[in-house]
């Protein structure tokens, strides 16, 4: 047995991306670490404002869970899901939800003509159901536009020239707008929202161009109307520009995703209550040192001298990273292989002999 002395060591990963889900792989590790002898475990699964978030959240912080009838990335209904806290005076709308790449099969996949709407429609269904601040998560989206959908939902309307925000600037009277993002990208650009994700959405390279052009436009109307300019601000490029469409068009607050989520789960708190800290993800490589939970994890454990091992599926970060992270990684795929639960266990039980 491996006392803990009356401490847990903390379980808190990342989803693995197409294969488990945070808390699926939060479970995994504890699994193994208790069979391997750790006597008190204890689970956070995180998100960097992602696919995830949402769930996360409410199950750590026992929110409830709301769910809403809107449009899906190519119009079609679809039933989505936003999260409710604090007596419903905070919502959490993840836009994976409405308007996320999953909802679109692969063979229908067509990045010009994919929406935001819906994630506008959520936000709009959790400020009439009370919630007086709202955090939307940008991630993992099927769109690129900008957030022009999302915007519309709400009152918005646009023209070629004009951009007409009474009746958004109404309906978000009294309600604070967050936005945590996944990426650091700005909105246009080499790094932009169209050039750096538009082909994973569907887009051929011509597209890709149409869509940056389409970008430039929309980011030169938003410095006409509000004078701020989402094309080359850090983070408006999360989850297709909804991120820089929502900051400069509804004074929307950008906060990097891995921090707010982690605050609002308390992690610090637990963190330094902890023997030591294991968290882990899909592939570990250098988006992971961009921002991703991850990193966040390994940097905040580093910085309080608590210890933090990482379980991943694929190390394809180099030993400088690693040293940078401060943290023991333990691979538990095989190559071409995505991880399984039972390959998390195995690789948890590694980490328990190290604890």
């Amino acid at each position: 047995m491996i006392s803990s002395r009356s401490r847990p060591v903390l379980v808190a990963p990342d989803k693995f991306k197409g294969t488990l889900s945070a808390p699926e792989a939060a479970v995994a590790i504890g699994r193994g670490l208790a069979g391997a002898g750790v006597d008190r475990v204890e689970l956070l699964p995180l998100s960097d404002g992602g696919e995830g978030t949402v769930e996360a959240i409410v199950r750590a912080k026992a929110g409830r869970i709301a769910t809403a009838t809107v449009s899906g990335p190519l119009g079609e209904p679809v039933t989505a899901a936003f999260g409710l806290l604090d007596e419903g005076r905070t919502a959490l709308v993840e836009m994976g939800q409405a308007s996320g790449l999953w909802r679109v099969p692969p063979e229908r996949r067509y990045a010009w003509s994919a929406s935001s709407r819906g994630t506008g429609e959520l936000i709009a269904d959790a400020i009439d159901a009370g919630a007086r601040e709202v955090v939307v998560t940008a991630g993992g989206s099927a769109t690129t536009d900008g957030g022009r959908g999302a915007l519309e939902a709400l009152g918005a309307r646009f023209t070629a020239s004009k951009a007409d925000l009474h009746d958004l600037q109404e309906r978000l009277r009294g309600v604070r707008l967050l936005v945590a993002c996944d990426v650091q990208n700005p909105m246009c650009g080499p790094t932009g929202a169209a050039r750096s994700f538009g082909p994973q959405k569907g887009a051929d390279p011509e597209t890709v161009e149409l869509l940056e052009e389409r970008l430039d436009v929309w980011a030169a109307l938003a410095r006409k109307t509000t004078s701020r300019d989402p094309a080359r601000e850090p983070m408006a490029g999360a989850a297709g520009g909804l991120a820089g469409g929502l900051w400069a068009f509804a004074g929307a607050k950008l906060r990097p995703g891995a921090p707010l989520i982690l605050d609002t789960l308390a992690f610090d708190d637990r963190m330094r209550q902890s023997l030591a800290v294991v968290t882990g993800e899909g592939r570990l490589d250098e988006q992971t040192l961009h921002g991703k939970a991850v990193w966040e994890v390994a940097t905040r454990c580093r910085q309080a001298g608590v210890p933090c091992y990482a379980v991943v599926g694929e190390d394809a970060l180099d030993a400088f990273g690693k040293r940078m992270m401060n943290v023991e990684v333990i691979a538990s795929g095989r190559p071409g292989r995505p991880a399984s639960a039972i390959d998390l266990e195995r690789a948890s039980r590694l980490v328990a002999k190290r604890i």
